[in-house]
């Protein structure tokens, strides 16, 4: 099972924090967060409960295409396309080349811990 960590810090102290590992005065642990948000409303404006359902469909039903989908899901394949975009930026999906050049969503984590630094 792979978990993704999640972290939620304020921009200020993320934009302190990254200022400090680029200058190297400060190296994250391996067990530390790889995804971060600013807040928690702004963690649960992507991953709520519809979001996470489509996690589990993907997950569930390995659609070749967001086309499929769409089909699948009964979204419309524009707005599918701006959230797996979404995902994609945070780690939580990977589109992957699928069969006629299809974007293929791929699902990263079987499971989320939110730490609150």
């Amino acid at each position: 099972m792979t978990t993704v960590k999640i972290g939620i810090m304020n921009r200020d102290e993320f934009r302190e924090r990254t200022i400090s590992i680029a200058k190297g005065f400060y190296k994250p642990a391996p067990d530390e967060p790889k995804v971060w948000f600013d807040s928690v409303e702004s963690m649960s404006r992507l991953l709520n409960t519809k979001n996470l359902e489509l996690l589990k469909t993907i997950r569930r039903c390995k659609p070749q295409s967001l086309g499929e989908l769409a089909e699948i899901t009964g979204r419309r394949k524009e707005s599918l396309s701006r959230t797996i975009k979404k995902m994609g930026d945070y780690g939580l999906v990977e589109i992957q080349e699928g069969p006629r050049h299809a974007k293929t969503p791929v699902v990263t984590a079987d499971s989320f811990e939110v730490t609150l630094m």
